[in-house]
């Protein structure tokens, strides 16, 4: 999809150009309906991912990091089909103004000399029929490039679907990650003080056990005291 989304943009930017052809809007065309069906195959196939269930933390990752990574894909996809649509549209306008207004004889120029005039009507007569042929085929190309434009706004709409309930799922696994880093930043909280009570407990078992080896000194000078006094007595 990458790749096609790269080569589809080279192209589109040659639409409204001087190097704009009939070639490069049916490699736009092709390059479009081979994107549109990509896109198609590979929706499908991440939100049935998104289905599955009891995945590991990697698996999960790599869930949500294929979802995400589609629907940037489709974003910018989506922004090239709208350009594309623009430069067609203008593009045919265009070529249909340039037939409407292309008739041979609204440009005579006019003549007060009647042999004159009649050669300039006679020449222009000439050009009339020998134009209507390129004319017909201008109107042929212009006909299918319009259906072209149709069959892309209806591909458009199709997709867009797609795109929605892709989005849809990234939201969701936004609100799943908000909530996981919520519980882990929870977690380190609490842990955190933990540590700090775990310090606190550390230093007062120390304390005591201070006071106990002083009490046990005492205790045994007192008994030694006790002891001389009586074998002294």
């Amino acid at each position: 999809l990458t790749s096609n989304i790269a080569r589809l943009s080279q192209q589109i930017n040659l639409l409204g150009t001087k190097r704009e052809t009939d070639r490069v809007r049916e490699r736009v065309n092709d390059l479009l309906e081979e994107a549109r069906g990509g896109f198609k195959e590979v929706g499908e196939k991440v939100k049935k991912l998104t289905t599955w269930e009891d995945l590991n933390p990697s698996q999960k990752y790599t869930q949500q990091k294929l979802s995400r990574e589609f629907q940037a894909s489709g974003t910018e996809f989506q922004s090239l089909q709208r350009t594309a649509l623009d430069k067609q549209r203008a593009s045919a306008s265009s070529a249909r103004a340039a037939v409407d207004t292309g008739d041979p004889t609204s440009a005579a120029p006019y003549s007060d000399n009647d042999g004159q005039q009649q050669a300039q009507v006679q020449e222009q007569e000439q050009l009339r029929l020998a134009s209507q042929d390129e004319v017909d085929f201008q109107e042929s190309l212009i006909v299918e490039r319009e259906s072209e434009i149709r069959n892309i706004e209806q591909s458009v709409g199709e997709l867009n679907e797609l795109f929605r309930d892709v989005a849809h799922i990234v939201r969701e696994q936004g609100d799943q990650l908000n909530t996981i880093d919520a519980n882990v930043e929870g977690v380190r909280g609490d842990t955190q003080q933990a540590d700090v009570e775990l310090r606190s407990a550390s230093r007062y078992q120390k304390a005591s056990r201070n006071k106990a080896c002083c009490l046990l000194v005492i205790l045994a000078v007192v008994l030694a005291i006790i002891i001389v006094a009586a074998v002294v007595g």
